[in-house]
């Protein structure tokens, strides 16, 4: 009955988030004059195109990656809003790399992959050593470093420096990587999918097991819970804050390299940028589990994929982005109305347990 009761709870918070959403949105539509089943039948029917789900998986891929780099960081209580700064320069140190060297392909690939956790991770260490010795909360200084991270590449990519630029397009580009630095990809539904979410699952599995399963993600859990009871059971708290803020921007950077290694081979300044705070909505959404995030990535990257099509049928596009916002704010809100009612719950649990005790304890004294 507990299992069952506990499986019910946390199917009821995003069951009622949906509906909810369902319902808002429909409201919205009707006051524009639309249809608001013929729109979710559109939504639907376009995102199941079969050629549409290859890009739906590449995209979720990119997305399920920022959820979990952003997920370690809420682990810690820590808000990591500087994937995107972490995740555009890792990408792009590591396209340089990629197109300066010419190494066998089973070292060029590991070494544009490694090039990009590192860079995310050193990047991101800022952040956390900014927490760490100067007490600066990491929100402020990732957006800095997203800003500097922006300005950066902007000037190294000039073709004085690093760059090259289009010989019929006035954009920018770092040098191509040899085919050598390339990701194979599986040709389904009539589309290329990219064989970096292979990738992209061990890194979740590595993410629960670490978490759940080991000594570091004991003292990171704990950490989060209460900084001054880690620190007090003798956990280096102030080591954990900083060693977590590196390990989220490491998984930051490899957000678009399934993108680099399979299709664009270069960087330039048309590469997809907001993974910052898609990365924290999907995090919030997943409830920071590896399971939760994937789901969650490929509904936001569906509803993502289906977007043009309601501009062709007359209905504003922004509907998915009210959609995607709407049922932020309403996960959020169920799942704080259901801890509330399941706390309730345990404590009256609790409290029926007592009773007979507390009942035999005080005939005990009348005797």
């Amino acid at each position: 009955m507990k299992k069952l009761n506990k499986l019910f709870w946390a199917l009821a918070a995003p069951v009622a988030a949906i509906i909810f959403t369902l319902i808002f949105v429909s409201i919205i539509l009707l006051f524009k004059g639309a249809n608001p089943l013929s729109t979710f039948q559109l939504i639907a029917s376009y995102g199941s195109q079969s050629d549409n789900i290859v890009a739906e998986l590449n995209q979720t891929v990119a997305y399920y990656l920022a959820g979990v780099a952003a997920a370690i960081g809420f682990r810690m209580l820590l808000f990591n809003i500087g994937i995107d700064g972490q995740y555009r320069l890792a990408i792009f140190i590591a396209a340089v790399v990629g197109g300066a060297t010419n190494l066998p392909a089973f070292l060029e690939v590991p070494l544009i992959i490694i090039t990009g956790m590192v860079v995310g991770a050193l990047w991101a260490s800022i952040a956390g050593y900014l927490k760490v010795k100067r007490n600066i909360s990491e929100v402020i200084s990732n957006i800095m470093l997203n800003t500097i991270a922006s300005g950066l590449i902007i000037y190294l990519l000039q073709p004085s420096r690093l760059g090259l630029k289009g010989k019929s397009s006035d954009n920018l580009s770092t040098p191509m990587i040899p085919s050598s630095g390339s990701m194979p990809t599986f040709h389904i539904f009539g589309g290329e999918l990219y064989s970096f979410g292979l990738v992209a699952i061990a890194v979740g599995v590595l993410y629960w097991i670490v978490l759940n399963k080991s000594v570091f993600g004991f003292n990171l859990r704990a950490t989060g819970m209460s900084f001054r009871a880690a620190r007090a059971s003798g956990v280096n708290a102030p080591r954990m804050v900083f060693i977590t803020m590196a390990i989220s921007g490491g998984i930051a950077g490899l957000t678009g390299m399934g993108e680099l290694l399979s299709n664009t081979h270069t960087y330039s300044l048309a590469f997809p940028t907001g993974y910052a705070l898609t990365g924290l909505a999907l995090a919030l959404l997943g409830r920071s589990n590896p399971i939760g995030i994937a789901i969650a990535a490929f509904f936001w990257s569906f509803l993502e994929q289906a977007a043009p099509a309601l501009d062709l049928n007359g209905v504003p596009k922004e509907i998915v982005m009210m959609m995607q916002g709407t049922i932020i704010l309403a996960t959020v809100t169920a799942y704080e109305v259901v801890k509330r009612i399941t706390r309730r719950q345990q404590q009256r649990l609790v409290g029926a347990a007592e009773a007979p005790r507390v009942e035999a304890d005080q005939k005990g004294d009348k005797k």
